[in-house]
């Protein structure tokens, strides 16, 4: 495998930030099928594919989003053209036999509600970095939260519990003049060790 141009790492990585205020332009329903049959093919543990994604849309659905997110993020989910709900199937595990057909996985999660908790929340979590790499290379801005009552999401768009919330993403076209300036990262030797 080839290494990318520096311009692709600088539109995923160095470059990309998390948006704020969003352009008043619409996100064509097309596109977001394109996100994810980019990020579908990203890793996960036993190619377990829990997440799920709810794509909010409509003003009635996107109310009912903005009653769950805490104060500081009300108007910027409000005004995004789209927030994808990062969701995990509680029962992804069902899905093994057709995912994961050369051994029994299924298996060695049923009945086992620790193991599928843990890693429903880990690949889920791993899917939704995808999705924000996936969107990003389609032109697509992300503003990545964690402020809301998930209580409140799930009751709201998940209400039998099949599935539960891990985290939101506001999507759309961010005004790029309107960005915090970009925050402090830590080193490589303050993150990293090599043994």
């Amino acid at each position: 495998m080839k290494s990318v141009d520096q311009a692709a790492i600088a539109q995923l990585f160095t470059e990309a930030r998390t948006h704020n205020v969003w352009q008043d332009k619409h996100v064509d329903d097309a596109l977001l099928k394109q996100v994810y049959e980019a990020m579908k093919f990203a890793p996960t543990a036993a190619n377990s594919s829990p997440a799920r994604i709810v794509f909010v849309k409509s003003a009635e659905q996107k109310a009912r989003l903005v009653d769950c997110v805490s104060a500081g993020n009300v108007e910027k989910t409000r005004s995004a053209p789209v927030t994808a709900i990062i969701a995990f199937d509680n029962a992804f595990h069902d899905q093994l036999p057709k995912l994961f057909p050369h051994a029994d996985a299924r298996s060695w999660y049923a009945g086992n509600d620790e193991k599928i908790a843990r890693d429903a929340l880990m690949n889920s979590s791993l899917q939704g970095g995808y999705f924000i790499l996936a969107a990003r290379a389609l032109g697509l801005d992300c503003g990545p939260m964690g402020g809301f009552d998930a209580g409140k999401v799930n009751a709201a768009f998940f209400p039998d519990g099949k599935w539960s919330v891990n985290f939101l993403i506001n999507l759309g076209y961010g005004e790029a003049d309107k960005l915090h300036p970009r925050l402090p990262r830590l080193s490589f030797d303050e993150a990293c060790r090599i043994v």
